[in-house]
């Protein structure tokens, strides 16, 4: 029986990292376009070795690195525990991985690891990041380590997953031109057959280069709908006369060569004072400042009487609140991103693909506090 390409090939649910997670339904033709999009631009072919440790109930260890290998027709290394970082040493190690997907979380553990040596990751030609915001921290520690660089792409469950990403730079050996494409802190460019778009997110009308707006994506692997919701589907899904575009609800902008910069969610800012503060922009700031190995935070805005909304921060460091405050405010960072209060957790609030839980996260200082959930 001849496979209809549009019909659901899979039902993957949304991290829910924010929220209640939603059913994203996708066809056959958003997978095999999104593993071909990806396996054409990271030059995957049989010869290459790649690791299979992300969840497959996560579209990014679905698509990247379990579908791509198998359909292209690569050996797949896999492990259940992306965690393991000594296993996963061993295994690169032993197999003479070459391709390597992951999150920066899971990066971050094998930096740490002192059983995770810099010689097992030495047969790697590429190493991809997303469901995350790759942190500086450790891309750079990771380079130092293992003398590899991590290049950081950019997706949602809704685009099967992966919009577009950096890679490695080439040079052309007849002219010494360099075809640049990676830009640090940039979320690179988009696949063959997708595009980026920047809108006002009220209007939807197209913004200025340079300037933050709506993200919006085109392309192939576009999902079909969420399950049972058609007015969810249509909310994030915007048509015009170019292309079928889906809303992120990420806010950004695009550079002049087309490089894509991640500001935050939308849904991630506080409207503090009349002022729009990012939080995930809160986090890096105290991050930088702290210093402290191992140190996790998770920023969260809570409602106020008198400011609209203020600013917690869920922390994991040994520091007092009071201790934690004054250390935050000798290293001067600004009024506006100095949390209202603080709360002291043993671990930070985790998902099963190794993201932060922001929607527990922020029941927990309303519990804290003493507000309505």
């Amino acid at each position: 029986k001849k496979t209809n390409n549009n019909q659901t090939a899979a039902i993957i649910f949304s991290s829910g990292s924010e929220g209640t997670p939603k059913g994203v339904e996708l066809t056959h033709s958003n997978v095999m376009a999104n593993v071909k999009q990806t396996a054409t631009v990271c030059n995957v072919i049989v010869s290459d070795v790649m690791l299979g440790v992300l969840p497959l109930f996560h579209s990014f260890g679905l698509t990247t690195s379990t579908l791509m290998p198998l359909l292209v027709g690569c050996p797949l290394i896999c492990h259940a525990d992306p965690t393991d970082a000594p296993k996963i040493g061993k295994l690169v190690c032993q197999h003479k991985v070459t391709v390597m997907y992951g999150t920066s979380t899971f990066f971050n553990l094998y930096v740490r690891n002192r059983k995770c040596l810099a010689e097992m990751f030495a047969s790697l030609r590429i190493i991809i990041a997303g469901a995350e915001k790759l942190s500086d921290k450790v891309r750079t520690e990771f380079k130092l380590k293992f003398n590899k660089d991590i290049f950081e792409g950019y997706g949602t469950t809704e685009l099967s997953p992966v919009a577009g990403c950096n890679l490695p730079n080439i040079i052309d050996s007849n002219d010494m031109h360099v075809q640049v494409s990676n830009k640090i802190n940039t979320v690179g460019l988009p696949l063959p057959g997708s595009a980026y778009k920047i809108v006002d997110p009220n209007t939807l009308e197209t913004l200025p280069t340079g300037e933050d707006g709506l993200i919006l994506v085109s392309g192939p692997q576009i999902m079909k709908g969420y399950l049972n919701n058609p007015e969810k589907t249509q909310s994030v899904i915007h048509e015009d006369t170019d292309a079928r575009w889906y809303k992120t609800g990420d806010k950004g902008h695009l550079d002049s060569d087309g490089f894509l910069t991640i500001v935050d969610r939308y849904s991630r800012f506080a409207k503090v004072a009349g002022e729009m503060i990012s939080l995930g922009a809160v986090e890096e700031r105290i991050l930088e400042r702290l210093s402290l190995e191992n140190a996790e935070v998770i920023a969260v805005a809570v409602p106020n009487d008198k400011k609209g909304e203020v600013i917690y921060l869920v922390h994991n460091t040994p520091m007092p609140a009071d201790e934690l405050k004054q250390h935050l405010i000798e290293f001067k960072l600004d009024n506006l991103m100095l949390p209202h209060g603080y709360l002291r957790v043993e671990n930070i609030p985790k998902l099963g693909t190794g993201k932060k839980d922001y929607s527990s996260a922020k029941k927990s200082v309303l519990e804290s506090i003493g507000k309505p959930k």
